[in-house]
């Protein structure tokens, strides 16, 4: 049994009172704590990957919506360009990495080539294959030189999934979210978590770890992943 079929989704906050007290209180932590990035010139990079309706984006809005956004790029990671094609898969996002004092969020990321580019065979066995020392080059590179970066896959059940579909087709605001390649995705749902299960295996380090966020309750999934950043600074800077 892998790292997914391990959590246990079920997790929530009992209530809106709650969870909004919560939010308040880790996003101006994180904002002090963003103070002490830009005095003290270091720089972040976080990750966010997981299977499609897993709630990233929320997560990701809750994450920046009180920083200083002059020092905050998030980055949706679509599809290469023509320009892109023609470089080693990894150089778009050199391009992409934040200068001393700022944030980077990558809603997905160069995982992309052990994932999607792997189970739709966008990228050849040799390819993703190389990739996993590839990227634990790259980013030890970057913690070496003192990046902070942390990883989270934010995961949903199956059926979760299902029903978050249902709504987003069902809502003339958000169904412009749905594509053909989600329902394709999701036909091949076992082959992503088995993938992302050996991902986790041989990517994760003490300097880039990679934690797991449990998204079937999206107060929950937000909470959490504020709370971990929040940690990470603490065990940097100490508490304010």
């Amino acid at each position: 049994m892998g790292k997914l079929d391990q959590l246990n989704l079920d997790k929530e906050i009992e209530s809106k009172k709650e969870y909004e007290k919560k939010l308040e209180e880790l996003q101006l932590n994180f904002l002090l704590y963003q103070r002490v990035l830009i005095e003290k010139q270091r720089n972040v990079i976080l990750v966010f990957e997981g299977p499609d309706a897993a709630g990233k984006g929320g997560v990701i809005k809750r994450v920046t919506e009180k920083l200083d956004p002059r020092f905050v790029k998030v980055y949706s990671v679509v599809k290469p360009t023509s320009e892109e094609y023609k470089h080693h898969y990894m150089w778009r996002f050199w391009n992409k990495l934040p200068p001393l004092g700022e944030i980077a969020i990558f809603d997905r990321s160069w995982y992309g080539r052990i994932l999607v580019e792997r189970i739709e065979k966008f990228a050849t066995k040799e390819e993703w294959g190389r990739a996993f020392q590839e990227i634990n080059e790259f980013e030890r590179t970057l913690t070496d030189s003192g990046t902070m970066l942390m990883k989270f896959y934010v995961h949903i059940s199956k059926t979760e999934q299902l029903s978050r579909f249902k709504k987003r087709e069902g809502d003339p605001y958000k169904r412009w979210k749905m594509t053909d390649e989600d329902w394709r995705n999701r036909e091949k749902w076992s082959q992503y978590i088995e993938a992302a299960d050996e991902m986790f295996d041989l990517t994760d380090n003490s300097k880039a770890p990679w934690h797991l966020i449990e998204g079937e309750h999206k107060w929950y999934a937000r909470l959490k992943t504020l709370k971990i950043i929040n940690e990470r600074f603490i065990k940097e800077f100490g508490k304010l």
